[in-house]
């Protein structure tokens, strides 16, 4: 439900000279998300058990998680990709925020997002605010509120945040089982686990893309292509899915 940084460092002297070294933006995202994967896994499950069973959350059916207002995007791991192809290929996007844009004014993205209807709800939200796709739905929807990351509070201090919309939607102080809250962590971890290391994978394919085609991340050149994408022209975004990048057209709104 949120974008992140990711990935592993690697040797880069092998990187032929005259070719820019592999952008510092990425160096620094894989060290910060190599970080944040071994903090995710060595998070004491007996703290999160604990934070999921004072929190208690139990769905009221407000609907309220399924849009824009509350959550601002629904990222898609790889598996997620297959199912939402199954169901309906043009529910997708490409996720915002995008990591990397090139000098060309190329952007680069680790992955693809569930659309939004107009009103900024969700594609799959219908009229009785019900999901119609519930029995398959991405994987972060079906552990929300629970997460577990890292990220600044509002006086910019970092730390570990594992609910999400605390008190603003839901039921809370629901009575759950020593059993079912392992499961929910265990399930937690293994996502977060999933969506670093597909970030991962978006890092190394970016680095080994960049080297070959000479390519480097321009801020400027992002800055530039963000402006025109924000005032509705068109950009090009290529997509991390299944190992390989997929380029898209992608239009703004006004």
């Amino acid at each position: 439900m949120r974008a992140k940084l990711l990935v592993h460092s690697r040797d880069y002297a092998s990187i032929q000279a005259g070719v820019d070294k592999i952008i510092p933006a990425i160096e620094k995202q894989l060290e910060a998300v190599k970080d944040e994967l071994q903090g995710v896994q060595d998070y004491p499950n007996e703290e999160l058990i604990s934070i999921i069973q004072e929190v208690g959350f139990e769905c009221d059916f407000c609907a309220r998680c399924c849009t824009r207002v509350f959550n601002d995007h629904v990222f898609l791991l790889n598996e997620d990709v297959i199912r939402m192809n199954q169901i309906n290929p043009d529910c997708m996007e490409p996720a915002p925020y995008f990591e990397l844009c090139d000098q060309q004014g190329r952007f680069y993205v680790s992955g693809y997002a569930l659309k939004a209807k107009e009103d900024g709800s969700c594609i799959f939200l219908n009229e009785e605010k019900r999901c119609k796709i519930y029995s398959q739905r991405p994987t972060i929807c079906s552990l929300y509120p629970y997460m577990l990351h890292r990220e600044p509070d509002e006086n910019g201090n970092v730390d570990w945040r594992q609910i999400s919309g605390l008190n603003q939607h839901g039921c809370y102080h629901t009575e759950i089982s020593d059993e079912e809250a392992s499961e929910i962590a265990d399930q937690i971890k293994s996502y977060e686990t999933s969506y670093l290391s597909q970030l991962i994978e978006f890092f190394k394919k970016a680095e080994e893309h960049f080297s070959k085609k000479k390519l480097k991340h321009v801020q400027g050149v992002y800055d530039r292509e963000m402006r025109k994408f924000n005032k509705g022209g068109e950009i090009t975004v290529s997509v991390y899915y299944n190992g390989e990048f997929v380029e898209h057209k992608f239009k703004g709104q006004e």
